[in-house]
Parts: C-alpha cells; sequence; structure tokens
C-alpha cells in the first residue's frame, strides 16, 4: 500500500502544479489605484461594463477611505442604472449615502437614487399605457419623488437641484392624474363614492396640479349623481375660484430627460 502511495504522490503533485499554473493572473495586481480607475473608465465609456465592475470593486478594496473609493461606488451604481439593475443600484446607493453622508458628491448620490426611478419604461410613466394600474407603479414614482425632494432640500445650491425640481413638478402631476384616473373610473362606472374618495386624494396630496381641475369636477358630477347638492356647488365654487381660466395644460416632460450631469 506504502508503495503505491509512493507512485501516486508525485502524479498527484504534478496536477497541482498544472492546476496551480492555469489560474490567470490578476494583471491589476500591482496597478495603482489612479491606474485602476483609469482603466474602469475606459471600459464605462466603451459600455464594457461587465469588465467595469471588478475594476471598481477592486478599487474600492484598494483605495478604501478615499474620494477614488467613493466614485467607484458612485460609478458602480451609474452602470447598474444603465444597465437595468435598479435595485442593485438603489442597493448602492443606499450603501454609499450611509457610508458617506458628508461627502460632497451625496447630492449626485440623491439625484441618481431618484433618476433610477424616474424610467418611463417600467413604473411611472406606464401607469397610462395600460388598465392594470399597479400600487407598485405609484411607489416607485413616490421614491423618485423623495429621492429629489431630499436633494432640494439638502443641497439647494446644487447643480442637479434644477432639474430635480423640474422632476419633482411632474412626478406630482403624474401621479395626481393617476388618482383622477383612477376617480374617472370609478364614476363611470356609477360609483360615486369611491370616486369621490380618490378625487379628494388628489386633491389633499397634490395642491395646484392641472389635474385638480378633473378632480373638481369629478366630485361636483359625483355629488350630483348622489342627489348632495349642497357639495355639489362646493365643488363647483372651488373649482371656478381655483381654475378661473377654465382648464390648465399639463406640463411638458423636464427639458435634461436622460441627462445625466457629471
Amino acid at each position: 500500500m506504502t508503495s503505491k502511495l509512493a507512485h501516486l504522490l508525485p502524479a498527484a503533485c504534478a496536477a497541482l502544479l498544472v492546476a496551480c499554473s492555469g489560474t490567470p493572473k490578476d494583471r491589476t495586481e500591482n496597478w495603482t489605484p489612479d491606474q485602476l480607475y483609469s482603466e474602469a473608465r475606459s471600459e464605462i465609456d466603451a459600455q464594457n461594463y461587465e469588465k467595469a465592475i471588478p475594476l471598481l470593486e477592486r478599487l474600492e478594496g484598494r483605495a478604501a477611505g478615499t474620494i477614488l473609493a467613493q466614485q467607484a461606488q458612485l460609478d458602480r451604481a451609474y452602470i447598474q442604472y444603465r444597465d437595468g439593475q435598479r435595485a442593485e443600484a438603489i442597493a448602492t446607493l443606499d450603501r454609499f449615502l450611509m457610508l458617506h453622508p458628508t461627502s460632497e458628491a451625496a447630492d449626485y448620490a440623491l439625484y441618481l437614487k431618484g433618476l433610477v426611478n424616474f424610467n418611463e419604461q417600467s413604473g411611472l410613466f406606464s401607469l397610462f399605457q395600460s388598465r392594470d394600474l399597479s400600487e407598485r407603479d405609484q411607489r416607485a414614482a413616490k421614491e423618485s419623488f423623495e429621492a429629489f425632494k431630499q436633494l432640494v432640500e439638502r443641497f439647494p445650491d446644487s447643480r442637479y437641484a434644477p432639474d430635480a425640481r423640474q422632476r419633482m413638478i411632474y412626478i406630482a402631476n403624474a401621479l395626481a392624474a393617476y388618482e383622477v384616473h383612477v376617480a374617472r373610473y370609478y364614476y363611470s362606472r356609477g360609483a360615486y363614492v369611491a370616486a369621490i374618495s380618490r378625487a379628494q386624494q388628489a386633491i389633499q396630496d397634490y395642491q395646484d396640479a392641472p389635474a385638480l381641475y378633473e378632480a373638481l369636477q369629478i366630485l361636483e358630477s359625483s355629488y350630483d349623481a348622489l342627489g348632495m347638492t349642497d357639495l355639489r356647488d362646493d365643488a363647483r365654487r372651488v373649482r371656478e375660484a381655483s381654475f378661473p381660466e377654465g382648464e390648465p395644460q399639463a406640463p411638458e416632460k423636464p427639458a435634461a430627460w436622460w441627462q445625466i450631469w457629471r
């Protein structure tokens, strides 16, 4: 038995050496943080995200506690956002804001967090493309609004603040329109109490939104259908006082729709 083991041992060692020699060497092993970041940026610019992420992860480890490490986190969140990994991007940004609450880049992190949910392909702007309206869609829009709100309150002079304010207005108007859309649905089916509830919710939550003109119309019509004439007349007076020039036009989409300022 010992003789057999003696013959097998060299073969096993040789196989192990071959396996070890086949392990790919980390070509970035001796790179400086600046070199790592430069290479990562080149891959990002070329949209080679799969190659960029490992470089950014290495940079975070090697440059821990530095501005470059913070930048690596933000770039990773940006890649995840552009690659459609919404949950991952949010998690990366939340981690950044938790670890670096006073960072000079915190305003950008909040701005990017708002953009992640400000996506017409999934969430807010699919609300009116289907009859299947979901609470998930509202939640994404509200989370986007909250991130932009934190940005403009904490960093009112940030270069991202003007665009964030535009997007907040647009989101509020879209959410108000959503509530009115549901109220209109209930009214069309004779569910007047439900229609009143959703119209009142829009008026309470989204003051000054253009959609509130129709919300007040729905209130007026619903109260009339229920024979509640005093409340009907009150709704009419509020509508006429609030919108003396008639139904307002909804605002256009923000001009910098997909632009991310860096």
